[in-house]
């Protein structure tokens, strides 16, 4: 479980928790967010947030310290779609690192996201994987591992998705497990200004080292404008360090809505 903070360019003061509403799509059964089962409201590592520093060429084939994958931008998104595998994470003895692996709406020149996705970490060397949501600049909540559980291979996939006046619908899902959550939240701040689909090491006052992920692939991108290539601006995003060494790096895409992120430095 993350014990650090949260992604940003924004170096605010950290929020209190505030999670609204939560609906579990599990068969019938529904819990409130924070104290029903299956909901972990974490104050580590927010799971994703604005781009920490782009750092040349914003708007296109740019380069994040904490981003890799794709953005779009120039229009008013209220939905995003995407499905990835999740990757098998490679952890050295005693490592500790992080990433994450979600599609969400905002963040790429505005200062809020609305995002869900899956984790592939190493904690003191041992794999960790699991499925969370956050509309940043609240912080995260992490699904239980143990009710919603996330193993290397699994077939993932993500929605946000917004009415336009503020109400948001998370939704992730792990096909090979059988299991949906949906969570029903509220912005009055976004500004609906991009969408992305992202592969993210975490930030703590600075970027935390990115776990060695191999590759992961996405696949069936797109948003309320159709796939990536259909939906505005196409941002392909690099990973570096401040000195330019890559971390990680998107490829091309193929048919407008499919593309791996490769891991390369930590």
């Amino acid at each position: 479980m993350r014990k650090v903070l949260k992604r940003s360019l924004y170096l605010a003061p950290l929020p209190i928790v505030a999670v609204l509403s939560s609906v579990l799509v599990l068969g019938v059964a529904a819990h409130p967010a924070v104290s029903g089962r299956g909901f972990q409201s974490s104050q580590g590592p927010t799971h994703s947030s604005v781009p920490r520093i782009r750092l040349h060429n914003a708007g296109k084939n740019s380069t994040s310290t904490n981003w890799s994958g794709y953005a779009v931008t120039g229009s008013s998104y209220t939905d995003v779609k995407g499905s990835w595998i999740q990757p098998t994470v490679t952890c050295g003895s005693g490592e500790t690192s992080y990433s994450s692996f979600w599609v969400g709406i905002d963040g790429d020149g505005t200062n809020t996201v609305e995002q869900t996705g899956t984790d592939a970490d190493c904690s003191s060397g041992a794999p960790t994987y699991y499925a969370w949501y956050e509309m940043y600049p609240k912080f995260p909540v992490n699904l239980s591992a143990s009710t919603f559980t996330v193993s290397p291979g699994n077939q993932m996939s993500a929605e946000v998705s917004t009415d336009g006046n503020g109400n948001f619908t998370l939704k992730v899902s792990n096909a090979s497990r059988g299991w949906t959550f949906t969570t029903n939240q509220r912005s009055r701040k976004a500004r609906l200004g991009s969408a992305e689909w992202i592969a993210e090491a975490p930030s703590s006052g600075g970027v935390l080292p990115l776990a060695n992920f191999g590759t992961v692939n996405f696949s069936a991108c797109s948003t309320n404008f159709g796939n990536i290539s259909g939906s505005g601006t196409v941002d392909a995003i690099t990973m570096v360090t401040p000195g330019g060494t890559v971390k990680a790096q998107p490829s091309n895409l193929s048919g407008g809505s499919a593309f791996s992120v490769i891991w390369h430095h930590s």
